[in-house]
């Protein structure tokens, strides 16, 4: 085991975002449309890229492991294509900037970090 410095940085926190699959598909659309059709930060433009590799990986962790979320699906209510995509506050934050994104996707967003 490891000790941080004190005032050092902490472990990056990934909070889930539960997205329904027509809201993945527009926060996917809305990241791919702000790499290919402006100008973009290159950390941001990193950070992008890491929000569509977290998207196909939320998939992939539903298909290998699909009890965990179907749990939260029960216990929730929510529909068998709500998934958890684990964003980082710089991924957030780079998602949040972008103007293509969806009015509805946003306040999902937005709501989840302020929970």
């Amino acid at each position: 085991m490891s000790v941080l410095p004190a005032g050092g940085p902490g472990p990056e926190v990934l909070v889930p975002h539960w997205l329904a699959a027509g809201q993945r598909t527009q926060l996917a659309t809305a990241v791919r449309q702000a790499l290919t059709g402006r100008l973009v930060h290159p950390v941001a433009v990193i950070h992008l890229e890491d929000v569509l590799t977290e998207l196909h990986v939320a998939a992939a962790r539903d298909a290998v492991w699909p009890a965990s979320a179907a749990r939260v699906r029960l216990a929730t209510g929510w529909d068998e294509d709500v998934l958890p995509v684990r964003l980082s506050a710089a991924e957030l934050a780079s998602v949040l900037a972008l103007p293509e994104l969806p009015d509805g996707v946003r306040a999902l967003l937005v709501g989840n970090a302020s929970a």
